[in-house]
């Protein structure tokens, strides 16, 4: 069948469809953009996600260099590969950013989170959410009669899975950082 009858419907794929569909998959990403630190900077790089209905799943910022005005965003975003190449190239065009680091497609990288999980109860559920603590090498924090403040440290889907668990123990609160990550190795 020719690309000019093929008929609505039909599962017949035309030679103007060179696009592998499973190349057109979201994936996770883990930017890592040097910026100068100054204000309104943080405000251009959120205005670019948000002014082009791009997600932002975590976002951490800080100064790594006081004498040279330099701070880092780390940027957890969702995409498609092209979605994904169009971000990094938006954000190389915003005057003050100095690098844009993909560290998913750059190598391995570590990333890693801190939460604090605010957790009330009495009894078993109390021994129960000490034992989880151990487990997770979670800290208490914070201790009273009736409540805990752990802290957590790990990957992202570590402080998800203690926080699954800590739900039906009496979890009231969590804060979390967001991701920090660095490539590995010495690049």
């Amino acid at each position: 069948m020719s690309p000019l009858n093929i008929k609505k419907g039909s599962t017949s794929h035309s030679a103007y469809q060179l696009r592998d569909p499973h190349s057109e998959r979201e994936e996770r990403h883990t930017l890592a953009v040097v910026v100068d630190n100054e204000a309104g900077v943080l405000a251009r790089v959120i205005g670019l996600f948000s002014g082009r209905g791009y997600n932002i799943e975590s976002l951490t910022v800080a100064e790594i260099d006081h004498t040279g005005h330099q701070s880092r965003i780390t940027i957890v975003t969702n995409g498609t590969p092209a979605v994904i190449d169009q971000i990094q190239a938006q954000l190389g065009r915003i005057v003050p950013v100095h690098e844009v680091h993909d560290l998913t497609d750059e190598g391995p990288s570590v990333e890693r989170e801190l939460a604090l999980f605010k957790v009330a109860g009495t009894g078993d559920k109390r021994v129960e959410a000490l034992r989880l603590a151990d487990i997770f090498r979670a800290n208490v924090v914070d201790s009273t009669l009736d409540s805990f403040v752990f802290e957590i440290t790990g990957a992202s889907d570590k402080i998800d899975a203690f926080a699954e668990l800590m739900r039906p123990l009496g979890l009231i609160e969590v804060a979390r950082t967001g991701v920090a990550a660095l490539s590995r190795g010495v690049a």
